[in-house]
């Protein structure tokens, strides 16, 4: 059977308040597409919301079924281990990354998978630091961050990108089986940059709006991320 054209991944973790709307947002979407949802072992009732969606037990207008997939991992792996396990089950000849917040809107995806519908492009990011639609203007350090760690991944990967770290990624599903992703956590978008660049890959960039969270409403990447990806950046420089 044929499978559909665009596959669309979608980590979870503690979304409980987020998620009916950006699957709302995402069922809207115009493409003949599958979902793949794996929740990676939340605890605030996130978890159950999911076990009764895929049940049947609650409706979201447009999703696609039976082309709605949940996965629960029994314990938190992390983004990166929550990705593996969704490409294992993508069908759709485009996969694109939508995280289950509401930081990044679907409505930005026909601009995304045009340069790949064309087939000009292998894979193409969601810049949030290049023009584009809304932003949200708050946590300088983050975007300073951002620009620093996109600053030293372009130098090992001879890339230009302005937004490494976006959360926002498209690319062919039939360059799967040419890489495997081996980070568990927020590591996986510096593994996933270096890899496509190390495959030779027509990467393109699309500016996108972005609804940033504060730490208030629930966003989880620290300090701490930002420390590993450079390790990470320099670790898949010269290994796997």
């Amino acid at each position: 059977m044929k499978g559909p054209e665009l596959s669309v991944v979608i980590p979870v973790y503690n979304e409980r308040e987020f998620l009916p709307v950006t699957l709302a947002r995402v069922a809207r979407a115009p493409f003949d597409k599958e979902v793949i949802l794996v929740d990676d072992a939340s605890t605030d009732g996130t978890r159950e919301w999911l076990k009764r969606l895929a049940a049947g037990r609650v409706r979201v207008p447009r999703l696609p079924r039976p082309r709605t997939t949940v996965v629960l991992h029994e314990r938190n792996r992390g983004k990166g281990a929550a990705l593996r396990t969704a490409l294992a089950r993508c069908r759709g000849r485009f996969i694109i990354v939508q995280d289950a917040d509401l930081e990044y809107d679907p409505a930005d995806w026909p601009a995304m998978l045009a340069p790949l519908r064309a087939e000009r492009a292998d894979v193409v990011y969601g810049t949030r630091l290049a023009g584009g639609g809304a932003h949200r203007v708050h946590l300088f350090w983050h975007y300073l961050g951002n620009r620093m760690l996109t600053l030293l991944s372009n130098m090992f990967t001879n890339l230009n990108l302005t937004d490494m770290e976006t959360g926002a990624k498209a690319f062919r599903r039939d360059l799967l089986p040419r890489f495997t992703i081996t980070s568990d956590r927020f590591g996986v978008e510096p593994e996933l940059t270096a890899k496509f660049s190390r495959l030779g890959c027509r990467m393109y960039e699309v500016p996108i709006s972005y609804y940033g969270r504060s730490y208030a409403q629930g966003k989880k990447i620290t300090w701490r991320d930002g420390l590993a990806a450079f390790l990470h950046i320099v670790r898949f420089r010269f290994f796997n």
